[in-house]
């Protein structure tokens, strides 16, 4: 799955000049939590809601409200980014779990994507990458789903699938992951049948370790 498919194209973003009384109102009138800051058509930073809180005046001030307005009305967004800031984007034809490792690497949770002419085409957020596993881990469907342990072996995977295949049943989708602690792989087999107790058998039978069965109702 790339980004180009889960990003959000309507990106809303503010150019550097503009004050963070305007970025604080697009946020809200938005509810967004982060905004692309534009140079020309360039992206040369981004800003989000607890960078502008900690910009703004403290709630403890003196002031007056209408010196905070004022004050936020003058500070310019180009002021309060970091001096050198590396904008950390990605492309629309990365991967998603590609973006998943950015944002995970520089503790973001959003990332402008920039197509190869250096133009916004979009924004990922943390929350297109959850909705992306979901849909991948098809977890929304009726399901039975079967989680067991293998040994490293060529034809593993291809073996279980045309047992499974062999007795009539349909496979939604498969997850495996490598268990450093076991020294084993773990399998996650989802079907659409949600009765699977000649599956389990089966693999039991083969010395599989079946370590749960759980059948998911499509609203559960």
């Amino acid at each position: 799955m790339k980004v180009k498919e889960r990003m959000n194209e309507q990106v809303i973003s503010i150019d550097e000049d503009k004050s963070l009384t305007e970025a604080f109102y697009l946020l809200k009138e938005n509810n967004i939590r982060r905004l692309p800051v534009m140079h020309k058509d360039r992206v040369v930073g981004i800003v989000t809601l607890s960078d502008l809180n900690k910009a703004a005046p403290s709630a403890a001030t003196s002031l007056s409200i209408h010196e905070i307005n004022y004050l936020l009305m003058k500070t310019k967004i180009k002021s309060i980014l970091p001096k050198g800031q590396k904008v950390i984007s990605i492309g629309p034809d990365s991967y998603i779990e590609t973006a998943a490792k950015f944002m995970r690497e520089y503790k973001v949770s959003g990332l402008p994507v920039i197509d190869n002419k250096g133009k916004l085409v979009g924004i990922v957020t943390e929350t297109d990458i959850f909705d992306a596993l979901i849909d991948i881990l098809g977890v929304k469907r009726t399901h039975s789903r079967i989680d067991f342990y293998v040994k490293e072996r060529p034809g593993t995977l291809a073996e279980i699938a045309d047992m499974i295949a062999d007795k009539g049943k349909n496979i939604l989708n498969t997850v495996a992951y490598y268990d450093a602690k076991r020294d084993m792989y773990k399998l996650i087999f989802r079907l659409e049948e949600l009765e699977v107790d000649d599956i389990v058998k089966e693999l039991r039978d083969r010395c599989y370790e079946v370590e749960s069965v759980i059948v998911r109702q499509e609203n559960d």
